[in-house]
């Protein structure tokens, strides 16, 4: 039932969204980094929430600033921390 909730929460996310919440956390994505992004999240969240999400953050790092790559993963596992527990 998490899953079907969150899949949902997912499918309705825009690059506006990634766009806007990765403003509000000091980090200025230009266009291609805010796609990848978005393409990760859109098509990956299982992967990234529940499995070895070591290649897609190998995958980020190769393509994205390294200082916009830092605060990304400072993020993430901020966000993976604080939520694992419900998930």
């Amino acid at each position: 039932m998490k899953e079907e909730f969150i899949k949902k929460y997912i499918d309705k996310i825009s690059i506006s969204d990634i766009n806007s919440f990765s403003l509000k956390n000091n980090i200025s994505l230009n266009n291609n980094e805010l796609n990848l992004i978005y393409k990760y999240v859109k098509n990956d969240w299982k992967t990234i929430i529940y499995g070895n999400y070591n290649s897609i953050l190998n995958d980020l790092k190769s393509k994205i600033d390294i200082d916009k790559y830092k605060k990304i993963e400072q993020l993430f596992y901020k966000f993976k921390s604080k939520y694992q527990n419900l998930l």
